[in-house]
């Protein structure tokens, strides 16, 4: 059996595209998703997908930076392991819940909501990789993945807990990247090209935003969730094993120009 992946915002954009690609690839498929009643069928038809694939797959709905959450979903993992068999290979943190307030001005952003948006769009990272490596579920070859954006060292009106949070991600990664070499466990930010995706349309500007990167890209087109799992396939192959610590730019030469 091929390893299983586990994918941290699963249900749409970029975590959604990882689930098809791999899934199609023959991979066993573990997400972590945050969806309420209205766009739940949306989720089914997803998981059904997957499915036809011939493979396992185990969704579980929750607040993935919740530590019961957390701790919930990786009993449910394990039980999928000990049913199905393999161990997981493949990690995708895509989590994409943040607040989207200036720092100043009314209204500003609090405490409680600029901790939030560290605490899910970063820090969750460090906590769901500790506890994998500590329940002995991610094994030596193991690939880490984070979705970065150019977010992190650019600035956008209302956009700066979410440029902290990108920021902050990416440090984790390179702390991660040392402390889990021995292991022989890579981990590496991707940071995709602008992209329409759920996450994207509730930046205030998003419009303004692919504009500019159309008109920038060489490529003459915006980024693409496709894109981007297509791009992970690849990355997890084990000829990629030296390849740990760094922020991978994907998205077809748009930072390139300006």
């Amino acid at each position: 059996m091929k390893p299983w992946v586990v994918i941290l915002g699963s249900s749409s954009g970029f975590g959604a595209a990882a689930a098809r690609a791999f899934a199609q690839a023959g991979h066993p498929i573990f997400g972590a998703h945050m969806d309420r009643r209205g766009t739940l069928p949306q989720v089914e038809a997803l998981i059904e997908e997957l499915r036809s694939h011939s493979v396992p797959v185990i969704f579980h709905n929750g607040n993935a930076a919740s530590d019961d959450t957390r701790a919930e979903a990786l009993d449910a993992l394990a039980a999928g392991l000990a049913e199905h068999g393999g161990q997981v290979g493949i990690v995708l943190h895509s989590l994409a819940f943040g607040t989207l307030r200036p720092f100043l001005g009314d209204p500003s952003i609090g405490r409680r909501h600029l901790d939030m948006t560290l605490d899910v769009m970063a820090n969750s990272l460090v906590y769901w990789v500790q506890d994998l490596v500590a329940r002995d579920l991610l094994g030596e070859g193991g690939r880490i993945f984070a979705m970065t954006s150019s977010g992190s060292i650019a600035v956008w009106p209302s956009y700066g807990a979410v440029s902290a949070a990108k920021c902050a991600l990416e440090s984790h990664v390179r702390q991660l990247a040392m402390e889990l070499a021995p292991k022989r466990i890579t981990v590496n930010a991707i940071m995709a090209g602008v992209t329409r995706t759920p996450a994207l349309d509730k930046i205030p500007g998003a419009e303004e935003i692919a504009a500019r990167a159309l008109s920038r890209n060489p490529s003459g087109r915006l980024t693409t969730p496709e894109d981007i799992a297509r791009c992970l396939l690849s990355l997890s192959q084990p000829g990629t094993a030296w390849l740990t610590g760094n922020v991978l730019r994907v998205d077809g030469g748009e930072t390139l120009c300006g």
